[in-house]
């Protein structure tokens, strides 16, 4: 018999009241009592997205509310910037190129932040670019993203800012309107402490205007129709229930403790988990601009990095993730976001402690469970 811990950038783990909530009978989605839900749900999204914008829910993945960010704002013909930093900023050249959108790429190393300065540049050389797609977390690589500085910048062009923030939101700080952010897209699983299934997107009035205007075919993911359905307090479809009946609980649980606590919170987890990695003698991939969500790490030489991860998670019950694309096997990802405690960050570090061992790591045992207990009782 073993206990599953479920340290992976998404899904993350379930609070017990989210799953007693998705336990409830069923209600129809076209009624008073879930109009109620939905209302709250929806002041609620404007609190953990800090905006007064709309913010719309739509049944997918978060790569769905990408989707609609990129069709609900560009028409086939136009040019788009996109910071490649790994593997999730790649997806926004993909879904780009998908409808006949020019991306003109900034690829930005694997592990680094992009430099602020770069989009400027490239925003000045090219005065027909009306969109800049970038990331606040890049899962891929641990890597947070300076938006307040590329908001600043953006600001005083006619070019929208569209910020994926599937991993981030909830988890690391994010101003949607103070930073000038004019699409900001998330999804359910990650910071937010809900299974896969709901995405999220807000919109400010300059981004209105190009989905007024843009060309491109749509009909699940147009956004008008969600903005008519929003304003009588409804959507456009069929509602994932459910799923937003929980994210009523999750957003008041939120709400309970408040965003300045919930972001110290993940940034003392982030602290631990970091201090045990260097008392493991271990190195960061991204050892600059690292961030509060989720943590990357180098395997060793002469470990084998998929075998690291299979054996903490087929033997001990404890999941972390891979590295994907060109770091398979080359780093490992621990996840400190949503519903993660202190005490699941000291399991996963022993369970690591113990295979490391296992794999022939030389260190001393204990070492990084005690780094991190250290960090924990600073900050308590």
């Amino acid at each position: 018999m073993k206990k599953e811990y479920l340290l992976t950038p998404g899904p993350t783990p379930l609070p017990p009241q989210i799953s007693l909530a998705m336990a409830r009978p069923i209600i129809h989605h076209r009624t008073p009592q879930f109009q109620e839900i939905l209302k709250e749900v929806n002041l609620g999204l404007k609190w953990v997205f800090q905006t007064t914008n709309d913010v719309f829910i739509i049944s997918s993945s978060g790569t769905g509310a990408m989707e609609a960010a990129v069709v609900n704002l560009l028409s086939c013909g136009d040019t788009a910037l996109v910071v490649q930093g790994g593997k999730f900023g790649e997806r926004w050249t993909e879904i780009c190129n998908s409808y006949g959108i020019k991306a003109e790429i900034i690829d930005v190393e694997w592990g680094k932040a992009i430099d602020p300065e770069l989009i400027k540049k490239k925003l000045a050389a090219n005065p027909a670019i009306k969109a800049v797609f970038t990331t606040l977390c890049e899962t891929s690589t641990g890597v947070d993203t300076d938006i307040a500085a590329i908001g600043k910048i953006i600001k005083e062009t006619p070019a929208v800012l569209v910020v994926d923030a599937i991993s981030g939101l909830g988890a690391v700080d994010i101003k949607t309107d103070i930073w000038g952010i004019d699409m900001v897209v998330s999804g359910s699983q990650k910071g937010l402490m809900l299974p896969p299934g709901l995405g999220f997107i807000s919109v400010s009035p300059k981004a209105w205007k190009l989905v007024e205007s843009s060309k491109t075919g749509r009909y699940y993911l147009d956004l008008r129709k969600a903005k008519k359905a929003l304003d009588k307090n409804d959507t456009p479809f069929t509602s994932s229930i459910t799923l937003i009946i929980a994210l009523n609980e999750a957003i008041k649980m939120m709400q309970k403790d408040g965003l300045e606590y919930i972001f110290n919170r993940h940034k003392t987890m982030a602290d631990a988990t970091r201090a045990a990695m260097k008392a493991l003698g271990l190195e960061l991939f991204a050892p600059t601009a690292a961030s509060n969500g989720v943590t990357a790490v180098k395997v060793p030489a002469g470990i084998d990095g998929e075998k690291l991860v299979k054996t903490m998670r087929d033997t001990y019950g404890v999941t972390i993730a891979g590295g994907q694309a060109e770091l398979k096997g080359k780093i490992f990802r621990i996840a400190h976001m949503g519903y993660i405690a202190e005490s699941d960050i000291i399991t996963g570090l022993a369970c690591l402690e113990k295979v490391l061992t296992q794999l022939g790591y030389k260190f001393n045992l204990g070492a990084g469970v005690k780094a991190a207990e250290e960090v924990f009782l600073k900050a308590a």
